[in-house]
């Protein structure tokens, strides 16, 4: 199974360090990032575990869920969670998913349908794949997939600026333009005319014929 953006993203149970879920059912009416890692006890998942812990209020200020899943039982997660406080200074308190029957990781075309149907024995190398981020609207469909090698560590930050701007342009016919950032100017999409933007808008800037920019609207 392929997923791409705006395909519903698939649900599932799975246990959890914080109990059974229901996936959906946990994401609620609200946002959600799922964050997926080859294996328990290596070194870059480690700090980006530590430093989604430290964002978890910037992911709560704009209605985002947190969800991590690692291709190890739940029990291994538990002992992690020691590590990763030592080697960054913080607590995981949001769930990890267990997935040592690999069923989430299939699900999520992060692994084939052959890769078998357990963890044990399997080196990171193996699940060199499991590297995703999911963004999960309200609506349950993927706004967002990005997937990063082994060895190098993911920018939490720019996923946070990604979700600004799909949060924004979800409510407004805007887009962002390069290197956006929160309060920046945005793009006026094609769907609007021109005499729409001003009643809009206010007023904007004509860059070319089909590149206009105005202040970001108000949340």
């Amino acid at each position: 199974m392929s997923l791409r953006i705006n395909d519903i993203a698939p649900d599932f149970t799975a246990d959890t360090t914080q109990g059974p879920i229901s996936f959906h059912d946990w994401i609620g009416s609200g946002w959600a990032v799922l964050f997926s890692h080859p294996k328990n006890f290596t070194p870059v998942c480690t700090t980006e575990l530590g430093a989604m812990a430290g964002l978890a209020d910037e992911f709560s200020k704009r209605g985002v869920k947190i969800i991590g899943i690692s291709v190890d039982p739940v029990e291994s997660h538990a002992k992690w969670k020691g590590d990763i406080r030592t080697a960054t200074g913080f607590d995981v308190d949001y769930p990890l998913i267990g997935d040592k029957d690999l069923k989430v990781a299939k699900l999520y075309d992060m692994l084939p349908a052959g890769a078998g149907d357990s963890s044990e024995g399997r080196t990171p190398a193996d699940n060199a794949t499991v590297r995703s981020v999911f963004v999960i609207g309200p609506d349950k469909k993927i706004k967002l997939i990005l997937t990063y090698p082994m060895t190098t560590g993911r920018n939490f930050n720019e996923i946070l600026r990604a979700i600004d701007s799909i949060q924004l342009t979800a409510k407004h016919q805007v887009a962002t333009p390069a290197n956006w950032n929160q309060g920046e100017d945005v793009i006026i999409t094609a769907a609007v005319s021109n005499d729409d933007a001003i009643a809009r808008f206010g007023s904007f800037d004509t860059v070319l014929p089909y590149l206009r920019k105005t202040k970001q609207p108000a949340a």
